[in-house]
């Protein structure tokens, strides 16, 4: 069992990392890392010297004073080293740096410094490094304003803004859960490779993203509609979208009943694209589910009964609680990386309809099992 130690544990893309590698308890234990211990020899070398691999991920993208970004990214990498130094450590040190490294920038002249003070180090004292040099991330959970220019578009469009395009450019793209996947390989390759260009999974225009993201504001934000997804580009960029959510206020969403004497009709989901559709029945006081999914997207839909639907993001304590009734059908969606259930708290049977944009393949669920 390698022990894997991610600095920049709680940033956008060290969350995503840290909770992927907690789906393979068996092949890795995860050292836990807090920002603090870059001011404390003694708790780093602590760190330090636990791990088997390290993932430098910690750094300072954005600041109104480029000069302090560029300090603070060296010196979080000297740091590490001379910790490194001091422990005598054998650890693979995998440091992620930037495609800015080419520019004439100071946070590209920070991340060059910072991924050859780690290979410095490497080749003075045997030890094992790899350079990844990194594309634009973007992906659920990211910062607005901070991380991406799609975690604002995103934000913005789900929070009653308008984004504004202030250079149109051409962008190379990677979502963070095809960067973690391809983190984790490398860690599992256990090779040293001290320039390791991360290729893009995508190449957009901002105009070309900010239109896909406006198509699932007016389809699905507006209308609840599961728009037309071509490419992973789109799912991806789709469940990115719906992260940004507050799901706290936007959900249970309440369907439009057509009545007359024969009874009603209710239009349970719109779809731009296919999936598995299913029922069940619930007797009551049971509770179905407690999992969660990285890339499915699915609707839950109560139409006789009452439920009770949780959510809970996996690395949270926080239990969002929605309660629906037959009698006023309903459904909410379930987000990414939330585990969720729903149980029958009525004295009749509940019966609810389940939408997921893909069949089940047992051989590759994305099923977690987790407590809400």
């Amino acid at each position: 069992m390698k022990k894997i130690g991610i600095t920049g544990q709680n940033g956008f893309v060290g969350r995503h990392l840290y909770n992927t590698l907690g789906l393979f308890p068996e092949e890795f234990e995860r050292i836990e890392f807090k920002k603090e211990f870059f001011e404390n020899e003694d708790k780093l070398d602590g760190f330090v010297s636990k791990c088997d691999v390290i993932v430098h991920l910690a750094a300072m993208n954005r600041h109104e004073d480029e000069q302090f970004i560029y300090e603070t990214n060296v010196a979080l990498a000297q740091n590490l080293v001379s910790s490194l130094q001091r422990t005598n450590s054998k650890a693979h040190v995998l440091i992620s740096s930037s495609t800015q490294e080419e520019r004439d920038n100071l946070y590209g002249k920070s991340k060059r410094e910072g991924r050859e003070a780690i290979i410095n180090w490497a080749n003075e004292n045997n030890g094992k490094v790899t350079g990844l040099i990194i594309p634009n991330v973007f992906g659920a959970f990211g910062k607005p304003f901070y991380n991406s220019f799609i975690a604002t578009f995103c934000y913005q469009l789900t929070h009653g803004e308008t984004p504004a395009i202030a250079n149109d450019g051409e962008v190379n793209l990677i979502y963070v859960q095809e960067l973690v996947d391809r983190i984790i390989k490398e860690i599992r390759s256990e090779k040293s490779t001290e320039e390791l260009f991360i290729n893009p999974t995508a190449s957009k225009k901002v105009s070309e993203v900010l239109a896909l993201l406006n198509q699932f504001k007016t389809r699905y934000f507006e209308n609840g509609e599961i728009p037309a997804i071509n490419d992973a580009f789109e799912h991806n960029l789709f469940n990115t979208y719906r992260s940004y959510i507050d799901y706290k206020t936007h959900y249970p969403i309440k369907f439009i009943q057509h009545t007359d004497p024969r009874g009603a009709f209710v239009e349970i989901i719109r779809l731009g694209i296919g999936g598995q559709c299913s029922f069940s029945t619930t007797v009551p006081n049971i509770t179905r589910g407690n999992h969660f999914h990285t890339r499915k997207i699915e609707r839950f839909a109560v139409i006789k009964g009452k439920a009770l639907i949780q959510l809970r993001k996996i690395d949270s304590d926080e239990v969002l609680n929605f309660y629906l009734d037959g009698e006023n059908p309903a459904y909410v969606d379930m987000p990414i990386w939330y585990t969720h259930n729903i149980k029958n708290i009525g004295e009749e049977e509940l019966y609810t309809i389940f939408w997921i944009n893909e069949a089940y393949n047992p051989e590759d669920a994305d099923t977690y099992f987790v407590e809400v």
